[in-house]
């Protein structure tokens, strides 16, 4: 519990009592028991032993341990592993051997019970046992990888996060339970092997002249989900970090001039949260090693990433690829400090882990590259797509209080990563930079190698700041949702006087609640007299207030959530908003404001709260736009209501619509890059044609055609920024040839980013058999297994026949497709992006029945949120299609004669 002193704080609003309309029914949560604390590890001797032929490891443990309470029985976590043999020797006393394994595997645990009681003290427990090589991309597990001469071999490689080190050796698999970990790995001579600490001893192994038995350091004290060990064939690049820590970055072997890029951002960024932290790095040295296929994007100490997080090759990769390496790395690096030296005590805080490292990446990278204006970025990314999910009544707070480890899958969505690192941001704003990094500092040296919970970070942070922080903090992490601040302002001689009114924001429209939620809500306010800077900053903390705010003339306007970082939407009265409209067009308002301000409009307008026509005319006002996220995001959101139009039979209208926002700046960027060109101009040209090209101007579609012949004659190689526009445009328009052009060049791709590149676009194909073609594609062996889910959603969201042939596809292919992924995300990731562009309540019914009788319990929020879009997008058709349509229509009328 916070050790804080109640009376010295403002008392916090109350949290409201959910009230049923925005509770989902969750299922009934069988009782889940952590283990005993009788017997506890200090020290893991693990030596393992992969067969790559046949699947199989042998492994033995050597564990010292300590018995707190005299028992006879030892209980640990274990799954998929047979135990041969078990003993117990106190320490200078006989061994005493197990007599018996009673495995319960619904619990993922193993009792090891003693013939006679084991007394208090320590000693050695051995274990014996063998497990699988699994293909689940989860605990020890095999991934394939293709020699250069063309041969198909396997690697042995580890994810244990959350809970799957129990699948790889029996162990205490609770991040509480912290030990030092001495592995040694029995590989072929000729493999890689690889763990968290250095190699120290490397010998023959005794009854094999083929093997060698590698000896890794002994660890820090971590929690058994951090373990990670490799074995495999890699090439690597090296260099040291200012502060002396020698990274590594392994390739698969021949691409090792590839992993440069990631190792130039991992040896910048270690000394910057060195820095930043003010504790240096733990360990002497880190891997960060390219996996062929990996399921998550979460990695652990000894990092292994998925291929493209890691691999740019200078010729053939985009600027996005870069920046997506960049912040991958950044956010794993930020784990060694905020998960492994101080980790969370139970899974109830990992929200705090994800949410802080999907922070933090960003400022990592802002720090390394300037240039790429990541922070306006993390709006579009993070920001705005917290704020989507957070508004459905599916949704959840960020602290979900876990029992059974396998509802962790389910709360590793969007609310935990982007909704967590955007109201860390917030706090981040609201403390200030210096009194955050000294809170930082405190709580990392008083916690580490040990376990912290949510409140002790407060705590800590309260104390520099001085401000009521968990107050504050427990209403944006205790309870789900956000508020939308209504605003009206009257003038009153030189001074304007604002209204606020905060109530919570739902996609259906306004909040009908009994109960009233309430958020303690950081507020600034900034006027035309200087954009960039707060003129008043006030804590919300009541459902309305009154604001003075002195010298601000009639004709200046008033914007609030200045740089869009307050977790909360605005409504402005018309007249206000008014006001603003030129600020956009002449862009004195901020890039990260103007996405902001449009963003803002366009989900009151699918929440019915105010017209979609009313967006439409603001959308027109962005003529003179040079911002790439400005762009990128007004483009979702374009996208989202084109699709929502596709199910009307005006869906040309809105292509036309798109064509004339986007031509001209198409027209000023042109398609070749200019000199002195950036980052940024590079990821904007790629978006604006491939907006044009989808959209079918003439133009831009012939010029796509004419580069794609030169592209595949060898011409002209396309940069690799162009690809992905090119790509989609000929398809959009093309027949079966383009079709067959595609999957050739798939074939023929070497990096794994132009695979994936062309797996994302071949969904835009328009006929029905090649649709069906694409879907079979999908699931053969030319993709590999997690791309699978990208090429299916590619499909659902290309046309309106795509999306009904993809439905039908997953319905059809569903066991396999479940068998595939089970309980980790890409399974939500393949609903999400199949069934989410329905938009009539019988599809709605359909999906609900489906999944009822094909159960997916770590999706079964991803669907209850999908059923609540497709019922939402009914909605908002029916009630704003006619007025999009009139507004199309008089858009294109001529001005009438006066």
């Amino acid at each position: 519990p916070p050790h804080i002193n109640p009376e010295t704080l403002p008392s916090p609003p109350p949290l409201p009592s959910p009230s049923p309309r925005c509770s989902p029914a969750m299922p009934e949560k069988r009782p889940f028991e952590r283990l005993p604390a009788d017997v506890s590890p200090l020290n893991y001797g693990l030596c393992l032993k992969p067969d790559l032929i046949d699947f199989t490891f042998e492994g033995k443990l050597e564990a010292a341990v300590q018995v707190k309470n005299a028992t006879n029985q030892i209980v640990m976590n274990c799954a998929d592993i047979d135990i041969i043999t078990a003993s117990y020797a106190p320490e200078g006393d006989e061994e005493v051997h197990a007599t018996g394994f009673n495995y319960q595997n619904e619990d993922e645990k193993v009792t090891l019970s003693f013939p006679s009681t084991l007394q208090k003290g320590t000693g050695t427990l051995k274990i014996d046992f063998v497990g699988e090589l699994n293909d689940k991309m989860k605990g020890f597990y095999r991934s394939k990888y293709t020699t250069p001469t063309g041969d198909t071999r396997y690697a042995a490689v580890t994810q244990f996060e959350a809970t799957d080190a129990r699948r790889a050796f029996p162990c205490w698999d609770e991040p509480a339970i912290k030990a030092t970990f001495d592995i040694s790995l029995v590989v072929p001579k000729d493999r890689v092997a690889l763990s968290n600490m250095n190699v120290v001893d490397r010998k023959p192994y005794p009854d094999d002249e083929n093997l060698v038995e590698v000896k890794f350091a002994r660890t820090p004290i971590m929690s058994t989900y951090l373990v990670a060990f490799v074995v495999g064939e890699y090439d690597f690049v090296e260099a040291r970090s200012l502060d002396g820590v020698l990274v590594r970055v392994y390739t698969p072997v021949g691409k090792a001039e590839q992993g440069k890029f990631a190792l130039e951002v991992a040896a910048k960024t270690l000394p910057f949260y060195k820095d930043y932290f003010n504790v240096p790095y733990p360990l002497p040295k880190i891997d960060l090693i390219a996996i062929a296929d990996f399921a998550a994007g979460k990695f652990s100490f000894s990092l292994n990433y998925r291929e493209t997080a890691l691999l740019i090759d200078p010729k053939n990769s985009c600027s996005s690829s870069r920046q997506w390496v960049a912040l991958v790395v950044g956010h794993e690096l930020a784990h060694q400090w905020f998960g492994n030296l101080v980790t969370m005590e139970w899974w109830t805080h990992l929200w705090l882990n994800e949410g802080f490292a999907s922070w933090i990446e960003y400022l990592c990278v802002d720090h390394c590259f300037p240039e790429y204006d990541i922070w306006t970025q993390f709006v579009s990314a993070d920001y705005t797509r917290a704020q989507e999910l957070d508004a459905l009544d599916n949704s959840h707070p960020i602290e979900v209080s876990v029992g059974h480890p396998s509802e962790v899958d389910e709360i590793f969505d969007a609310i935990s990563y982007s909704k967590g690192a955007s109201v860390i941001r917030m706090l981040h704003d609201y403390i200030g930079d210096e009194d955050f990094r000294k809170g930082m500092n405190l709580y990392l040296k008083k916690f580490q190698q040990k376990n912290a919970a949510t409140e002790d970070l407060w705590e800590s942070l309260e104390e520099v700041s001085g401000k009521p922080i968990a107050a504050v903090m427990n209403t944006w992490t205790k309870q789900m949702g956000f508020p939308l601040i209504y605003v009206e302002a009257e003038q009153q001689e030189d001074d304007k006087v604002l209204k606020l009114v905060q109530k919570k924001f739902c996609a259906s429209g306004p909040y009908t609640g009994e109960d009233l939620p309430m958020w303690m809500v950081p507020i600034s306010i900034c006027t035309s007299d200087d954009p960039t800077c707060a003129k008043m900053q006030i804590l919300m903390d009541k459902p309305e207030l009154t604001l003075v705010l002195k010298d601000t003339k009639p004709d200046q306007w008033v914007k609030l959530n200045l740089g869009t970082v307050g977790f909360y939407r605005t409504q402005y009265s018309p007249d206000m908003l008014e006001s603003l409209i030129p600020a956009i067009k002449d862009l004195s308002l901020p890039p990260v404001d103007r996405l902001g301000l449009q963003n803002d409009l366009f989900s009151l307008a699918r929440a019915g709260i105010i017209s979609t026509v009313e967006v439409l005319k603001v959308m027109e006002a962005f003529v003179n736009e040079p911002n790439y996220t400005v762009w990128s995001d007004l483009s979702c959101n374009l996208e989202i209501l084109s699709t929502l139009l596709s199910h009307t039979d005006f869906y040309e209208e809105i292509q036309v619509f798109v064509k004339d926002v986007f031509s001209p700046i198409g027209e000023r960027l042109g398609w070749d890059p200019k000199p002195g060109e950036g980052h940024l101009d590079a990821l904007l040209r790629g978006l604006v044609l491939g907006k044009l090209g989808k959209a079918g101007h003439k133009a831009t579609l012939e010029e796509a055609r004419r580069r794609f012949k030169d592209h595949v004659e060898g011409k002209h190689v396309l940069s690799a920024d162009l690809r992905s526009p090119v790509y989609l445009t000929i398809l959009k328009h093309g027949d079966s040839t383009t079709l067959d052009t595609m999957l050739k060049l798939h074939k023929q791709a070497d990096m794994q980013e132009e695979k994936n590149r062309i797996e994302r676009v071949l969904g835009a194909i328009s006929q029905p058999e090649l649709i069906q073609k694409v879907l079979t594609f999908a699931l053969s062996e030319e993709v590999r297994p997690q791309d699978t889910v990208s090429v299916i959603g590619g499909v659902a969201g290309g046309s309106k026949q795509g999306r009904k042939a993809a439905w039908k596809f997953v319905r059809d292919n569903w066991e396999e497709l479940y068998n595939r992924y089970q309980g980790g995300f890409l399974i939500s990731r393949l609903i999400k992006l199949t069934v989410d562009g329905f938009a009539n309540d019988k599809m709605a019914a359909e999906v609900k029945a489906f999944f009822e009788s094909h159960p997916a319990p770590s999706a079964e929020r991803t669907v209850q949120q999908c059923c609540e879009n497709i019922l939402l997008n009914a909605a908002w058709l029916k009630r704003d299609a006619d007025n999009i349509h009139q507004y199309f229509l008089q858009r294109k009328a001529p001005p009438a004669m006066v």
